[in-house]
């Protein structure tokens, strides 16, 4: 597409554009940094009981992976919740992925993108504690 002093402009859908409707972090690297300051900003005592979790970041969610409707996913948390292990069973690790499209067509701007950041890490984490949508939802979570 060319404007009229024929510079190309890049087209409305591309990638590297600022989204429309949220905020884009500048690269890969800052929106890593936003999670790894999520993490940190958790208390020790929490923490201590994440040692076989594996948190990753993927640009968007895959098509309606749990089979419960349209929801756009920020985040999914896939293993045993602590709440339902046996003593000594020995399991793979948990995982949290963190959806960064998504998540920053929530934000406006750079702090609204860390705190929607944090409130998926906190939601994706009491998961992997046995703490359900509805119960979150109650502790004004969900």
């Amino acid at each position: 597409m060319q404007d009229r002093h024929a510079r190309h402009r890049r087209p409305d859908a591309d990638p590297h554009r600022r989204p429309v409707d949220g905020f884009r972090a500048a690269s890969r690297d800052r929106f890593d940094r936003l999670v790894e300051q999520a993490i940190a900003s958790l208390p020790d005592e929490l923490l201590s009981y994440l040692d076989n979790v594996q948190i990753t970041v993927e640009e968007v969610p895959p098509a309606d992976p749990l089979g419960e409707g349209d929801e756009i996913l920020l985040g999914l948390y896939q293993g045993v919740p602590r709440t339902e292990r046996d003593f000594g069973e020995g399991l793979l690790p948990d995982r949290i992925t963190l959806f960064r499209r998504p998540l920053e067509a929530r934000a406006r701007n750079h702090r609204e993108l860390a705190e929607v950041v944090r409130d998926t890490v906190v939601h994706e984490i009491a998961h992997h504690f046995g703490i359900d949508d509805d119960h979150l939802d109650e502790l004004g979570w969900g």
